[in-house]
């Protein structure tokens, strides 16, 4: 099978994958939850080629990103719910509805009032959304409620800054920063009891209520818990390195140096850095 610029050789590459006997094993072997942190990892990656302005990589990421839609199209085909060109008719039907003074009439001819034509027919989709998931039995939404509003389709940590944010609009939040440190040393001592009783459900459930009150002290010292991470991970990323470079340079590397070894120069690197603080 040669390679193409037709999206129907992608999608019969992902069919041939998931063809049972002849194709992947591991690829046979997914479902939706198994491969949905990949599907984020790749949106992730799209968005990092963007920030890098890296037009090669973009090309490559978007390319990987839509693989992930063939593939949830494709498990979905299998179970008789959907196929990937149900999902091109869905959103070229969407695009469609939402800009009328394009493809059709309207009086739209600014971006104020397209703004507010593409908003009303969002509202009008998400009515008819809710009609249909009752009509499937569907009666949990977590879109419905005060908290609605707050989107699941965002990072974990951004989810839980804005719920934090929406609740404390009715009063439900600290007064001020220092019982959330009580709170937090609370929840230190339910993961160890979590830790200690060897249920994964337990210690999961335990970290993220540590997580979620750590957020929240964010939110209350003026410091978005995402932004503070990515420091904390380009600072791990510049020790790490540092740790590296010298291993390299001293002739020896990463898998044979000892932990004591690599905590020495770990502690060095900080040295460094607050030198030029």
């Amino acid at each position: 099978m040669e390679s193409s610029k037709d999206i129907s050789r992608l999608i019969e590459i992902m069919a041939a994958l998931r063809t049972p006997v002849t194709g992947c094993p591991w690829d046979l072997e997914q479902n939706f939850a198994s491969i949905k942190p990949y599907t984020i990892e790749e949106a992730y990656e799209v968005a990092d080629a963007i920030e890098r302005n890296d037009m090669d990589d973009l090309c490559e990421e978007l390319g990987d990103l839509l693989l992930q839609v063939v593939f949830h199209a494709r498990m979905a085909e299998e179970a008789g719910d959907f196929a990937f060109g149900d999902v091109v008719e869905a959103v070229t039907r969407k695009m469609i509805r939402r800009h009328p003074h394009v493809f059709a009439r309207s009086d739209a001819d600014t971006p104020g009032a397209v703004k507010i034509q593409w908003d009303e027919i969002k509202q009008e989709e998400k009515r008819e959304r809710a009609e249909r998931r009752a009509a499937r039995g569907l009666t949990e939404d977590f879109r419905a409620g005060f908290l609605g509003s707050v989107h699941r389709s965002q990072p974990a940590l951004t989810e839980a800054l804005k719920l934090q944010e929406r609740a404390a609009k009715v009063g439900f939040d600290w007064s001020e920063a220092e019982p959330i440190l009580d709170k937090i040393e609370e929840e230190v001592r339910e993961l160890r009891e979590a830790l200690q009783s060897g249920h994964p459900e337990k210690v999961a459930d335990e970290l993220g209520d540590l997580i979620f009150a750590m957020v929240n002290i964010g939110r209350h010292v003026n410091t978005n818990p995402e932004n503070a991470l990515r420091g904390t991970n380009t600072k791990f990323r510049r020790r790490f390195n540092h740790i590296e470079t010298e291993l390299e340079k001293s002739g020896e590397t990463l898998e044979a140096a000892t932990l004591e070894r690599m905590e020495d120069l770990w502690q060095a690197a900080k040295a460094i850095e607050r030198q030029l603080d």
